[in-house]
């Protein structure tokens, strides 16, 4: 509901410590995977995501640890992608790029992907962000939110969003991230996109933990 935006700050969101290498990436994001498809992934959607073998060996109740990512970005197309939106993005997404170039499989079922670096955009020149934007706009009450969208990137996108404001740099030179439904205007605040990642991994653990 648009008018009622409630922020929720960082300090009860800082679930981990910051991922910035690709080498952290690529451990964490293979466990973010196997625990995916234990607890997340449903029946059908399993073929897609597994070979025959994984999906034996799933069967029989061993470990599967699926690559939902992508091939690794390359520097120089890191760079482009910088280089168009005039940012340098702060260490956890550039380690995670590195690692992988967007990600399919998220805990959040309201956000689809984590965008390939070459399809980050601002919030305020995609087409779904202009529009919620415009929406919010039209809106009294909404200026902060509707601020936060026009100085925003937008890092992934479903029914909502991740947002991360390169205006926001913590002292490790993170920027802030942002989980927001604009059907609710929730806004939840993070103090990075390794945290905000990081944020679905734990929810997954805890359910792991209530199935063994």
């Amino acid at each position: 509901m648009t008018g009622m935006s409630e922020t929720t700050g960082p300090e009860e969101n800082e679930v981990a410590a910051v991922l910035t290498t690709p080498e952290e990436w690529r451990a964490f994001l293979e466990r973010y995977g196997e625990l995916y498809v234990k607890v997340r992934a449903e029946e059908e959607e399993l073929a897609d995501l597994l070979d025959d073998d994984q999906l034996e060996a799933l069967d029989e109740g061993e470990r599967v640890q699926p690559w939902l990512g992508a091939a690794p970005a390359r520097e120089e197309a890191l760079v482009a992608s910088e280089e168009r939106l005039g940012v340098r993005f702060p260490p956890s997404l550039r380690g995670f790029f590195l690692a992988s170039d967007g990600w399919r499989c998220l805990d959040d079922e309201w956000v689809d992907e984590v965008h390939p670096s070459g399809h980050v955009v601002w919030m305020r020149d995609s087409e779904a962000g202009k529009r919620v934007t415009e929406v919010y706009d039209s809106i009294v009450g909404n200026e902060d939110d509707v601020q936060l969208f026009r100085r925003s990137i937008e890092i992934a996108r479903g029914e909502d969003f991740w947002l991360l404001d390169p205006t926001d740099v913590g002292s490790d030179g993170e920027w802030a991230a942002y989980e927001f439904a604009p059907k609710y205007g929730d806004t939840t605040k993070y103090p990075s996109f390794s945290a905000l990642f990081h944020a679905g991994y734990t929810s997954m653990e805890e359910d792991e933990e209530d199935m063994d």
